[in-house]
């Protein structure tokens, strides 16, 4: 009987982390055997702050993982995410190695290689390249290029990059549980591997992926990402204001938010009360919930539009703009 394949992923976020692990068999569709979550320490808008208590919860989760499956997992798919991530175009060009042009794999790796030699300011690096096209002797446009003959040839890519002091910090956190990373995906790109079509990636689209202490940004045109950002606010920032507004508690903050938050206003103009225990009662009116939670939405949202004044797609996204993450729940936040 050959043995299961195993697949883990790891969701890093501001207020949980989260564990899945999906099983294959002989070829056949995954299947979820394993999925968890544990309240977040040591990480602070997104940015691994204190590996030393992320490795701690890690080594918890894969602890009950083992002995919940039988078999320990040493390898995973991981999310980074914080506003010190950022991308900028680059370029590589290197001349075709073999005698009969033909391009191979190799010169695909030594053309990439070549992109992701970029100048940049200190304790700055790239950790990922996403392709957009490559060139072969000036033809532009091409997808796929090895197999195909030229003497020279180009690639024009996305380089992904971080501050390093955070970007070793969070590879730490996961070295330490005695785990290996296969693979470290931006947030956003996550987002939107989950949540957009091909058809949506070719048109022209948006995600913006509303986190606890996050918002990310991932704009793909004709099937290629084209800008990634991530601003340091998110849904946390909403609670935190009705805290400040309605001077209680975190925790209550975030049961008025749930229960009773909007971006736009009810029929119904009614006052709400909510009994806590040993104080007097909250007693607020919709509109001032509303009058907290509109601002801090509608700046997410000139943020983000700010990004794609810059990139003039504000005006030209056919596949439409799409909303995930926890932030995105908020009832009427698309008519806001």
């Amino acid at each position: 009987m050959s043995a299961n394949h195993y697949i883990a992923a790891l969701d890093i976020g501001t207020q949980t982390i989260k564990v899945i692990v999906a099983a294959q068999k002989n070829g056949s569709d995954l299947a979820v055997v394993f999925q968890t979550q544990r309240e977040s320490r040591g990480v602070r808008r997104g940015i691994v702050v204190r590996p030393e208590e992320v490795s701690y919860i890690l080594q918890d989760i894969f602890n009950q993982l083992k002995n919940e499956l039988n078999k320990k997992i040493d390898s995973l798919y991981v999310n980074i995410d914080g506003s010190h991530l950022f991308c900028q175009p680059s370029h590589g060009l290197i001349s075709v190695s073999r005698a009969d042009h033909k391009i191979s794999e190799e010169d695909i790796n030594r053309v990439l290689q070549e992109a992701q030699v970029v100048s940049l300011p200190p304790l700055k690096e790239i950790f990922d390249i996403v392709p957009r096209e490559f060139i072969i002797d000036g033809e532009k446009g091409i997808k796929e290029a090895q197999g195909l003959q030229g003497v020279r040839l180009e690639a024009d890519v996305l380089a992904i990059g971080g501050f390093a002091p955070y970007l070793k910090n969070h590879t730490q956190a996961i070295l330490n549980s005695d785990l290996q990373i296969l693979d470290r995906i931006p947030s956003p790109i996550a987002a939107a591997q989950a949540c957009l079509t091909e058809k949506q990636k070719e048109l022209g689209s948006a995600i913006i992926d509303i986190g606890a202490g996050t918002s990310g940004l991932a704009v793909f045109k004709e099937g290629d990402l084209i800008h990634l950002a991530i601003l340091p606010i998110g849904s946390a920032n909403i609670t935190e204001d009705i805290a400040v507004g309605f001077k209680t508690e975190m925790d209550l903050a975030e049961r008025i938010k749930i229960e009773y938050g909007s971006c736009q206003p009810d029929k119904k103009q009614k006052r709400e009360k909510i009994k806590v225990e040993g104080e007097e009662p909250v007693v607020f009116s919709q509109k001032q919930l509303l009058d907290i939670i509109v601002p801090r939405v509608s700046e997410i949202f000139s943020e983000i539009n700010r990004h794609l004044k810059i990139l003039s797609k504000e005006k030209s996204l056919p596949g439409g703009v799409v909303l995930t993450g926890g932030g995105a729940k908020l009832p009427k936040i698309a008519d806001l």
